[in-house]
């Protein structure tokens, strides 16, 4: 599971994701209930205006906020959604029967590393230098007046990577990140087909990197 990432700088994320970033988006070091972006088909591109961009990015907070949610506190856990139970969950079942699917683009995230006995900050990201794509489900919360997202999850338990993060006995989990020529197909799969998405990403294409413990920042 994933509670902490960094977003690509600002600076690069027009080339690198071939959309301009929100305006309104400050941090690129993200925890639960930070604000951070995620990309989206534009509601417009429905009806075929050649004039509306392939994808947008808009400023979302990190966890899901369904439109029942009174206050942002419940962003502290829904970060991430078990993709075998998003369909059910109070939480993620509207977004997920919506389709309305996101990527959440990251320069890396961080897991524990506990094989020492203590947690060791980790960094992963991906070997060849490019941002993950980890599939998301956002949503819209009209009385908190805010946009949100959820990355989606899958198990770990035989990856040669992820199976070495979190402390011992408990299940090992991981986002899932998207191959870069499923993201279309991603953001444009109805609800019946998103099952065929959460898969595992290949151990090899990663890189894990300790890192020293640095203090959370504030909100």
């Amino acid at each position: 599971m994933c509670s902490h990432y960094r977003t690509p700088e600002q600076a690069l994320f027009l080339e690198r994701w071939s959309v301009a970033p929100p305006a309104d988006w400050a941090k690129t070091d993200l925890w639960p209930g930070y604000s951070g972006p995620f990309l989206r088909r534009p509601k417009a591109a429905d009806a075929g205006d050649e004039a509306v961009g392939h994808l947008e990015a808009v400023t979302g907070t990190f966890g899901l906020l369904p439109f029942w949610a009174k206050d942002s506190s419940l962003a502290k856990r829904t970060y991430n959604a078990r993709s075998e139970t998003a369909a059910e969950k109070p939480s993620f079942r509207d977004a997920w029967k919506r389709s309305q699917h996101c990527i959440i683009p990251a320069a890396a995230i961080y897991e524990p590393d506990w094989r020492s006995g203590k947690a060791v900050p980790t960094r992963i990201e991906r070997a060849d230098g490019v941002d993950l794509g980890i599939a998301g489900l956002w949503e819209w919360n009209s009385a908190l007046n805010t946009h949100s997202m959820t990355m989606l999850t899958v198990n770990a338990d035989d990856h040669e990577l992820m199976r070495n993060y979190h402390k011992l006995g408990d299940e090992k989990r991981m986002v899932v990140i998207l191959p870069r020529g499923l993201y279309s197909d991603w953001l444009d799969a109805p609800a019946g087909s998103s099952m065929e998405f959460m898969r595992q990403f290949p151990a090899d294409r990663l890189v894990a990197t300790a890192e020293p413990r640095q203090p959370k920042s504030t909100g």
